[in-house]
């Protein structure tokens, strides 16, 4: 949305109809019904009315994602209440003003995908029309009016439980510095080929055979506690606090894959380390460290750096090599006592340089019961 400096006189001989001009009727019932207000304001008229800069409005509304609509007469109520709401935080010294507008921006992206996501699942279910006739823009309305308070109160209900979740992590942390520079297991899992897949596929099976890898993906990683931190076709990019519930959770991501005949060979590549949060996103030198490691990993396995090892080494997840194992197996048999439970085995690799990085010493990551 563009706010412009012009003044409330000619703000006033805009043409109210000006924005509805050569829009579809049905478009406009549905922004409506979705939004619960006719529109009434212009974008001066909505900051105006909210008691914010016309500056300020304009930032807010393109960090949400929103196109610019000029002077047309195209806003709510609801609109007027949120730049009120935003603005009213960063007065209350609750918020910053550039803090404001990342809360805007990581709003306005993460609903504008699922939005598109929702309405493109639900009209791609309706194989048939209700009634003789009916084109699918037709049918929209109904369904909308029947989904839009359900999927509200959902939407809320899942976000309160998605920010306790986050809460909770945050007070866990060690001290401040934690809350932003983390150290985390993060992992990239992709699938082998994918490239080639897209040549031979239709386009309607290669879009199920992603949405198959992203839906295992997304709940395999939440089942073992992990946080799936985003999609990007044929990769997935997850994080965890510890590095045995990332071990865990990459194993079972190539085992469940290789389980499935219609889905193509996985490779997973892992770092533990200092990691730079941002708007629910990972960054820095950990995570391009798994992001190389993924590329050389062979097929159908995970591939770590030293520090993911020795992390899982010092937590007792993992012997540091067989010999440790059978001496801490055998002394413990010497002493009457259970020998040390490892999960999972570690195996080094050849040194080698990583673009960007460096050379790092790769370990391959195995089941400890594969080992004996």
């Amino acid at each position: 949305m563009t706010v412009d400096d012009t003044g409330p006189g000619e703000q006033d001989r805009t043409d109210p109809s000006a924005a509805d001009s050569g829009e579809d009727p049905l478009a406009l019932r549905l922004e409506q019904l979705i939004l619960g207000a006719e529109r009434r304001y212009t974008p001066f008229q909505a900051a105006r009315s909210a008691g914010v800069s016309m500056e300020l409005a304009s930032r807010f509304w393109r960090a949400m994602g929103f196109a610019d609509i000029g002077q047309a007469k195209a806003l709510t109520e609801a609109d007027v209440l949120a730049l009120r709401r935003l603005a009213g935080l960063v007065e209350a010294g609750l918020l910053s003003e550039a803090m404001a507008v990342q809360v805007a921006r990581s709003t306005g992206q993460t609903t504008a995908r699922l939005a598109e996501w929702q309405i493109d699942s639900f009209l791609e279910g309706l194989t048939e029309p209700p009634e003789p006739g009916m084109t699918r823009t037709e049918v929209t309305y109904p369904l909308v009016e029947l989904l839009l308070p359900e999927l509200e109160e959902f939407l809320v209900y899942v976000w309160r439980r998605q920010l306790a979740a986050a809460t909770g992590r945050v007070v866990q942390a060690a001290d401040d510095e934690e809350m932003v520079d983390r150290r985390l297991a993060v992992g990239f899992a992709d699938l082998v080929g994918f490239t080639r897949l897209t040549r031979r596929m239709e386009e309607e099976e290669l879009g199920e055979l992603v949405e198959a890898f992203e839906t295992t993906a997304a709940d395999l990683v939440a089942a073992r506690g992990g946080r799936l931190i985003k999609t990007l076709g044929d990769e997935v990019l997850f994080a965890a606090d510890d590095a045995g519930t990332a071990a865990d959770i990459a194993l079972r991501l190539v085992e469940t894959l290789a389980n499935d005949e219609t889905m193509p060979e996985l490779r997973v590549g892992m770092a533990f380390g200092t990691v730079t949060t941002r708007m629910g996103d990972v960054f820095g030198t950990t995570v391009n460290l798994a992001s190389r490691l993924t590329s050389i990993a062979p097929r159908d396995a995970v591939l770590m750096d030293s520090a993911f090892a020795k992390e899982l080494i010092r937590a007792g997840e993992a012997p540091a090599s067989e010999a440790e194992a059978a001496e801490a197996a055998a002394t413990a048999e010497k002493e009457g006592e259970e020998p040390p439970s490892y999960r999972f085995a570690l195996q080094p690799m050849w040194q080698r340089p990583v673009r960007g990085l460096g050379v790092v010493e790769p370990w391959l990551l195995t089941r400890r019961d594969e080992q004996q």
